[in-house]
Order: structure tokens, then C-alpha cells, then sequence
């Protein structure tokens, strides 16, 4: 029996190889995988092009993954940086790859990422389609803009976030509802900007049944982007927020009757109060769809520090729902992030993901953590170290300040607690003279 979709097939009964994958890693029943990706609730992103890939699930009961963003622009068009960046972020054990290149060799720098990566890989094809016509915006013609979807799809990408939502309707909200940061998503202004000089629809909304085409021959997952997520804590949870998000949830359905995989993008800044409400509403709006945040930031006075308000607003978000978190760098709002810049946006996601598994329970996660409380109690630095999300700086901070006594370390010496209650519960004397 053949099928279109890894959607497709959990319909049919068929068990796909990247489902088998999946099933090992979420140590999960096959049928129970299958159940979810049948409703929607679960996706595997897996275009067909892409040989490589080691597939990983996004979705109810799954482990929370994190994405990496990098790309080349105008001002930072060296193709080989951004590669030393991706393996960096492949070595630090990142599920998703989005490159956001928007100028210069694009589709090489694309193949070659695809080629070099197992981890599943998403672009914004707008981004691209602006840089490599080279010509004004409102001059891009609707055919253009699906040629380049078709080249990415072609070159292997696993998911594509395409801004359907933002119609003319969502459009008007926008206009009307004088927030302080307009549209911060650079997707969706581009779309606005398209939009409101050509006195068009969004050409994504009007011809999404061409998307869903192109999404279903090559087995591409429709990342539904937010062009309205809010990018300030008072622009939360507004009218363009939700019309727009009401839109993803009547596209998601439409996806799904095509057996297109689907997950809904969201927020953005907002106070930490109003994240789980937020995720409540976008589960309830797109149908339980997997949801993917950027953050969410939860101040807005912190830049320089943003993969910290992020991870505080990842860690609520995951453990109320959230699926897939966005890293967030120190650079966030600044510059195009360096390598140490995203090795830190990394591990600052990753510990709000971390943080999420545990709060809802997820299998095993909280194992991890205990073995860690076991190596401290025994101070087994080795098995610290080895146990440590990112081993690299631990080992270093030990390195920089040595003890005397080796069982301790320099903050505590002899009046180290885990020392002492080890020795005197071994009934061993305890001389914390010197």
C-alpha cells in the first residue's frame, strides 16, 4: 500500500521507517504514535529529499524539542561561518535547523545544510524569495513566490513557515489596533508590506490549496507562522494575535484534509501571567495542533540577556503546552548571533525544555536530574561532568579555581556540606581546621 504524507500513512495502518525512529527514541507504542499523527496532534517532519535525516516527532506526549536559527544576510554573507555554527549546534544535540537566509547563495548554503544535516530542517521561503530576484518587493509576482516554496521543497526541507494567517481581514486588526510594535515577524510584514502596495490578498491564504499541493508531493510539514505575534508585552494576546490565530486553526484543517502535516507558530513577548492561557486558546483554536513558540520573551528591558527571558518563557510555555521551543540568543533584537551566542541561546532553551519535561511528567526526564543528585552526593565530578547538559563549562570552572582537597571545591573546602554529612554518616571524624 503507498502513501503521500507520514499523516497519510498513520491513516492507512502503514508504518514508516521515520515512525520506527521515532518510536525507539519516545520509547513509545507504535500504534500509539500513530494514533496521534492521525489526528494532527503529532508530526514527524521528513521531506522525502532529505536522506539523512534522523527523524524526530513534535507533539502531544513527545519530548519537547528545541530549534536553532542561523542563515546568511547582506551584511553577514560568509557562507562557511554559519556552517561551523550548524555543526556546532548539531554536536550540541539540536532537533531542528531553521536557516532564515535572506541574501547571497542562498540554495547553496540550503543543499549543503540539508546534505550535512540529520536534524530536520526549516526554512521561510519569503525571506529568500526577496533576495534572490532582486528586485522590489511589490514587484514579486504570486507565481514567483511559489517557484522559490518549490525550490526549497525540491532542495530537501523538512518544514516550511509560510504566513497563510495573516489575510486581509487579520490585515485590518493590525491597522486598527495601534499597538506599539506593529508586526514585528519579518515574514509578516514583508506579506503586510506585499499586500498593502499591490492591494492584494496573501497570496499563500488565496492559493493555499497550491501550498498544500506542493506540501503533499514532497512530504513537507506547513510550520504555520505568526506574523502577528506580539513583540512586546503590551501587544499580547490582541485582537491580530487571536484573529489571526482563528485563521491557522480553519487552514489547519484544511492541511489535514490534504493529510499535510501541520504546527501552529506563536508569541513572542508576553508576561509570564498569560503564557498558559495563551496555550490553552491556541490548543483549543488550532485543534491541538503542535504549537512552536519564539520564547516567549517575558520583559521587554533585558536585551543582551534574552536567551534568559526567553528560557523563563519557554519553561512556562513547554510545561503548558508547547511542543517545540525556538531558541532565543543573547543577541536577540542586536545583531546577527555569533557561534558562542548561539551555543548559549542553545543551552538556555534547552534547559527550559529540560524544565518542561519534568513538569509534565514526561518519561524519564526527571531520571536524568536524580543521576545528577547521585554523582553530586558522591561528589563524582567525572559523572558530573559527563551527566552535565553542556559538559564544557563545568570542566572549565573546575579547572580555573582547584581545591586543596579534592572531594570539595573552592566556594566550600573543608565546610563542604555533601563532604561532611558523607563522613560523619560513615562515622568518620570531621577537621575542619585547617
Amino acid at each position: 500500500m503507498s502513501y503521500t504524507t507520514q499523516m497519510d500513512a498513520a491513516r492507512k495502518g502503514i508504518v514508516t521507517p521515520q515512525m520506527e525512529t521515532v518510536a525507539r527514541k519516545e520509547n513509545i507504542r507504535i500504534e500509539d504514535l500513530m494514533e496521534r499523527m492521525a489526528r494532527g496532534s503529532v508530526i514527524i517532519p521528513a521531506n522525502k529529499n532529505h536522506k539523512n535525516l534522523d527523524a524526530e516527532a513534535v507533539g502531544e506526549g513527545m519530548r519537547i524539542k528545541i530549534n536553532v536559527n542561523l542563515g546568511i544576510s547582506k551584511d553577514c554573507c560568509d557562507v562557511e561561518p554559519e556552517l561551523e555554527k550548524v555543526r556546532a549546534a548539531l554536536d550540541m544535540k539540536a532537533e531542528a535547523i531553521m536557516d532564515l537566509s535572506c541574501y547571497g547563495k542562498t540554495q547553496e548554503f540550503r543543499q549543503k545544510l540539508v546534505e550535512m544535516s540529520p536534524a530536520m530542517i526549516g526554512t521561510v521561503p519569503i525571506y529568500d524569495a526577496v533576495g534572490f530576484y532582486d528586485k522590489n518587493l511589490q514587484d514579486i509576482t504570486v507565481d514567483e513566490f511559489f517557484k522559490v516554496v518549490e525550490r526549497h521543497v525540491m532542495d530537501g526541507v523538512d518544514f516550511l513557515t509560510i504566513h497563510a494567517g495573516l489575510n486581509k481581514h487579520t490585515a485590518e486588526k493590525v491597522k486598527s489596533a495601534k499597538r506599539l510594535t506593529n508586526i514585528v515577524s519579518r515574514g509578516g510584514s514583508l506579506l503586510f508590506t506585499w499586500m498593502e502596495i499591490n492591494k492584494a490578498e496573501n497570496p499563500f491564504y488565496e492559493h493555499f490549496d497550491r501550498l498544500l499541493d506542493i506540501c503533499e508531493e514532497y512530504d513537507v510539514t506547513l510550520s504555520l507562522g505568526d506574523g502577528c505575534r506580539p513583540g512586546c508585552l503590551y501587544d499580547a494576546t490582541d485582537a491580530s494575535q487571536v484573529e489571526e490565530l482563528i485563521t491557522l486553526g480553519e487552514l489547519t484543517k484544511r492541511a489535514w484534509e490534504r493529510n499535510v502535516q501541520v504546527m501552529i507558530e506563536g508569541p513572542g513577548h508576553m508576561a509570564m501571567n498569560e503564557i498558559p492561557g495563551n496555550m490553552m486558546i491556541e490548543k483549543r483554536l488550532c485543534h491541538n495542533a503542535p504549537f512552536y513558540v519564539l520564547g516567549p520573551l517575558v520583559t521587554d528591558v533585558a536585551p543582551g540577556y534574552d536567551h534568559i527571558t526567553a528560557a523563563i518563557g519557554g519553561a512556562i510555555a513547554g510545561a503548558s503546552g508547547a511542543d517545540f521551543l525556538c531558541y532565543v540568543t543573547p543577541a536577540e533584537h542586536l545583531r546577527l548571533p555569533t557561534l558562542e551566542d548561539m551555543k548559549e541561546g542553545i543551552v538556555a532553551t534547552r534547559i527550559a525544555a529540560h524544565a518542561a519535561d519534568i513538569a509534565k511528567g514526561y518519561p524519564g526526564a526527571v531520571e536524568w536530574d536524580n543521576n545528577m543528585a547521585r554523582a553530586r552526593a558522591a561528589l563524582d565530578w567525572d559523572a558530573q561532568f559527563a551527566l552535565a547538559m553542556d559538559p564544557v563549562k563545568p570542566v572549565e570552572y573546575r579547572k580555573s579555581s582547584e581545591p586543596e582537597h579534592k572531594d570539595s571545591c573552592t566556594m566550600c573546602g573543608k565546610m563542604c556540606a555533601v563532604r561532611n554529612m558523607n563522613r560523619v554518616l560513615e562515622g568518620k571524624d570531621i577537621q575542619l581546621d585547617d
